[in-house]
């Protein structure tokens, strides 16, 4: 049975002592930060020190967040760094969370939504329902760069990515092609589509940006049907901060696997998949878009760092969030709590990283001083 983590225990203890001065990084599991009074915390002061460039992903970013690094200490920025960095993943067919090979909406075509943030000029840019572009996040790049808009959608998002160069290309590969079309074949036994099962047929295994893969070469669509509660969702994040205490964020996603042509995740929108205020930090979110849009959660993460939160407290924050704000008896488990999960990453001006998600089990890639690595995540609730 999930049991509730030690953060969240010390967290109700301490509402029911009162309110009072903030501990040390608001609950106290990171000390050293000073007490902070929420009402009127502001930016994040520097004290002179020298920042170490820091760079945070999702659990499938260890090459992005190598690349990123590389890309700012070669003097590129930080926005340049996420972007390169997240382009690695995109183009790589192995892995289906997004972009060449990312899995397909309903009808077999893959839309590709994505949204970046550049913090010293406070700019922003996203594309939705893309089609036919490998590198949504570089047309996202475009929108903020070369227009007045923040948001270009579907057709509109595609004719400007042709007008800008971009190259298009068919982004569905034999394998996903494949993947859609067992699934394809269970959605009515009146048809005449052969599931795996009957055909011989196997699909191959697929991984969650969250933690370790799911499933195994030579499985069947079965292994796709449910996960956490909903049917798979691939993206990842980026975020980084340079020496001069520049931040910069990016996400991209192919979204949820085999979704209602149309439908848009919180990747792409403003304050939900990401969000950078230069003053304070960068936030990032996979997982259930859904559940990140109705709380916009990266801004709520940012909004806690700004008022002293370490970075891994502020993302259990905006957790915490979404299992308040999730009553539909669909996405609940026996025990009452989300039968789904949500990863969120930040980054603050101080180079201070930090990652969480509403279940164990998850990782974040992390690159700053102490070299390019995969942590552990931290948790509201604990799988049995």
């Amino acid at each position: 049975m999930a049991k509730l983590s030690r953060r969240l225990f010390v967290r109700s203890v301490g509402a029911l002592a009162g309110v009072g001065a903030i501990a040390p990084s608001v609950f106290g599991r990171h000390a050293g930060t000073g007490a902070v009074d929420r009402r009127t915390a502001g930016p994040l002061i520097l004290d002179g020190a020298a920042i170490e460039p820091a760079v945070v992903s999702s659990g499938n970013g260890l090459r992005a967040t190598e690349t990123a690094l590389q890309a700012i200490r070669d003097g590129l920025g930080t926005l340049e760094g996420v972007v390169s960095g997240v382009n690695r993943v995109e183009e790589d067919p192995e892995d289906q969370t997004v972009g060449y090979g990312g899995f397909p909406n309903a009808l077999g075509t893959v839309q590709l939504d994505s949204q970046v943030y550049h913090g010293p000029t406070r700019g922003v840019g996203a594309v939705a329902s893309l089609e036919g572009y490998v590198n949504p996040s570089r047309v996202a790049l475009a929108v903020m760069r070369y227009t007045d808009h923040v948001i270009l959608v579907g057709r509109g998002a595609a004719r400007f990515a042709a007008d800008m160069g971009f190259e298009k290309m068919d982004l569905l590969t034999a394998e996903s092609r494949e993947v859609w079309l067992s699934w394809r074949a269970r959605l009515s036994d009146q048809d005449d589509y052969l599931v795996p099962e009957e055909s011989g047929e196997t699909i191959s295994d697929f991984s969650d940006p969250g933690g370790p893969a799911q499933g195994a070469p030579g499985e069947t669509l079965g292994a796709l049907d449910s996960y956490d509660g909903v049917r798979p969702m691939g993206t990842i994040h980026c975020s980084a901060v340079d020496t001069a205490g520049n931040l910069s964020a990016v996400t991209t996603t192919s979204g949820l696997f085999f979704k209602i042509p149309g439908r848009v995740g919180d990747s792409p929108l403003p304050g939900c998949g990401c969000y950078c205020d230069n003053d304070v930090g960068a936030a990032g979110s996979t997982g259930r878009g859904e559940a990140v849009i109705k709380t916009v959660g990266s801004h709520l993460i940012v909004e806690e760092m700004r008022r002293g939160a370490h970075p891994t407290d502020a993302c259990l924050t905006a957790l915490q969030r979404i299992v308040d704000w999730t009553v539909e008896s669909r996405l609940l488990d026996d025990t009452g709590r989300p039968n789904f999960n949500v990863n969120y990453y930040a980054v603050n001006k101080r180079g201070e990283t930090g990652g969480a998600a509403i279940w164990s089990g998850r990782r974040h890639s992390v690159n700053d001083g102490r070299g390019n690595r995969l942590l552990d995540s931290a948790y509201l609730f604990e799988r049995a």
